[in-house]
């Protein structure tokens, strides 16, 4: 089989950069974009003058500003945003049909019969980010190698505005001491529970057989297993088929009255139906779980889920009522979404935030 050749483009710190391009005074000082701290927003995302102070994507813009009081907090401009970013993808098809966008700050591009820059992958990486800085004054990162997992690693090597090749030679040793937590879909309680084996990195992981991972880990051992090698048969799709859909709210005050918190629950069923709407018939007829998400003031999260095939208001407010009689906490935000049924576990595709509801 042919080697694939992968890219991943990563821009950096995609939303502050475009602001501190569009107010050059902004330079040098600690800059981030999300909602206000006075409406108990969080961050998006932050440049690395404010990352200095410990500041990162998600923190709430209150705590964040307790770390940086000199922190410059600028309100999400999505609908620039996204115009930079249909810029920067119209540059990706320049060099390949094969782009699968993963937001509106990274793609995977794959460049395997490409011809441009004589078929160089890394050569076609940094032409594209010369571009993207020449073109529009922003910097990217890449990565670059035989698959998306490895070229997604690579890309965080050399940043910010850096490049960096796993070649297929280097990946075994590549690989043997790379924390199990940069695995793609390692989050903080797998890394835990592989913790508990005694397992930190992916040579720990090589160690154990197949079978044992399947035993413990189930259907997700199977990725472990050929992760931990540095092995991905994935291919760059340029569609993707979206795993599910949910909308929530934070409030500017935390709620425990349970009538309020109903009332909120209507308004969120509505905006999830007009969502729905735009979605196809085949995708709308695949609902397999409802959910409820909540999270407490101290920002513990909890979820309660329901098999159902269709997201009636009254699944919802069951849900509710159930999570409220386990947990009677005041709340801090409310969410609820439902999940699609699909063969790919691999598809899942996060919706657009919306920040007019103050995330």
């Amino acid at each position: 089989m042919d080697i694939r050749k992968i890219i991943h483009v990563d821009m950096d710190c995609f939303y502050a950069a475009i602001e501190i391009r569009d107010n050059p005074q902004l330079e040098t000082k600690p800059v981030a974009v999300g909602g206000a701290a006075d409406r108990r927003g969080v961050l998006c995302t932050c440049n690395y003058e404010a990352r200095k102070f410990g500041i990162h994507s998600a923190m709430a813009t209150a705590y964040a500003m307790r770390l940086c009081p000199d922190l410059i907090v600028l309100p999400v401009n999505m609908q620039k945003y996204k115009s930079v970013s249909q810029q920067i993808q119209a540059m990706f098809f320049d060099y390949t049909d094969l782009v699968e966008p993963l937001s509106l700050d990274e793609a995977f591009l794959d460049v395997s019969t490409s011809m441009h820059c004589n078929g160089s992958a890394s050569l076609i990486a940094r032409e594209l980010r010369q571009r993207i800085h020449s073109d529009l004054g922003l910097s990217a990162s890449a990565g670059i190698s035989v698959n998306k997992f490895l070229a997604k690693l690579a890309s965080d090597w050399k940043k910010p505005n850096g490049q960096f090749v796993i070649r297929p030679e280097e990946i075994e040793e590549f690989m043997l001491g790379l924390p199990v937590k940069k695995i793609f879909g390692v989050g903080k309680a797998t890394a835990s529970k592989l913790a508990e084996f005694n397992i930190e990195t992916c040579a720990d992981l090589q160690a154990k057989p197949y079978a044992w991972l399947n035993e413990h880990f189930g259907r997700f051992g199977h990725q472990l297993y050929f992760l931990s090698r540095g092995q991905d048969e994935r291919e760059v799709s340029t569609s993707y088929q979206r795993k599910s859909l949910s909308v929530e709210n934070t409030f500017m005050q935390d709620i425990d009255d349970e009538s309020e918190l109903q009332s909120v629950l209507i308004r969120l069923h509505q905006e999830l139906l007009r969502r729905m709407h735009g979605l196809s018939p085949g995708l709308k007829g695949s609902i397999k779980t409802v959910f409820v998400k909540i999270k407490y003031a101290d920002f513990q999260q909890s979820s309660t889920q329901h098999s159902a095939r269709d997201a009636t208001l009254t699944v919802f407010q069951l849900l509710l009522r159930k999570k409220r009689k386990q947990d009677a906490r005041a709340v801090r935000l409310l969410g609820i979404g439902v999940q699609f049924s699909t063969d790919d576990a691999e598809a899942f595709v996060q919706q657009e935030m919306d920040f007019n509801l103050e995330l």
